[in-house]
């Protein structure tokens, strides 16, 4: 870490903070070819844990691959590249540790320039942060989940009564439909069993 970042981590993470409870963007990037250099805001420079003045100037893109997480970061900067030498839009979901040791999904987009012989020449866009969408999509996921398992045990019910009244009725055909039925949601119910035993395990 940067002596910058060393110095005024306490201020940066407030200020950091701040600027993601207030806004949807965090902010915008460019690219400079020749150079290889990539250009950001404060923000966004705190949101790759870099030093916010050598980020204004300019650092090369390992830089910023460097704080991408680390199952990600070969497939990012093979994108990048890949979009760069072929021009055009740029568009990628990824993880990245910030400078307040979180790890957040940023959702960058942007577009790729070449000059008149095809070779790559610029880039700009933006970054957004998208964790707290990403953790409502979780929690609504859970909470489908959720709701769905209490639908297959109300449906597990109704089956078994409506098990017990057919047999009643001594009707062979009815009575496999619903003895298939009852077997169908029993093996579902088996593997949300098995999800759930997995899930504690691990």
């Amino acid at each position: 870490m940067s002596k910058f970042l060393c110095d005024n981590i306490h201020y940066l993470t407030s200020a950091f903070q701040i600027a993601l409870d207030e806004l949807d963007v965090i902010g915008s990037w460019t690219w400079d070819a020749a150079t290889d250099r990539i250009r950001v805001d404060a923000v966004v420079a705190l949101l790759f844990n870099l030093d916010p003045d050598q980020a204004a100037e300019g650092l090369p893109l390992t830089c910023f691959i460097q704080s991408i997480h680390g199952c990600e970061q070969e497939r990012i900067a093979a994108l990048f590249c890949g979009c760069a030498r072929e021009g055009g839009a740029y568009l990628v979901e990824h993880r990245v540790k910030s400078v307040d040791g979180q790890m957040r999904w940023v959702l960058a987009r942007g577009r790729f320039t070449r000059d008149h012989v095809g070779r790559p020449q610029s880039g700009r866009g933006i970054l957004v942060d998208v964790t707290q969408l990403r953790m409502n999509e979780g929690a609504l996921e859970a909470e489908e989940l959720c709701l769905a398992e209490e639908q297959l045990e109300r449906a597990a019910e109704h089956a078994i009564t409506a098990q017990e009244a057919i047999a009643d009725l001594k009707d062979p055909e009815l009575k496999a439909c619903a003895d298939a039925l009852l077997m169908a949601l029993g093996r579902k119910l088996a593997q949300r069993e098995r999800r759930e035993w997995r899930r504690h395990m691990n």
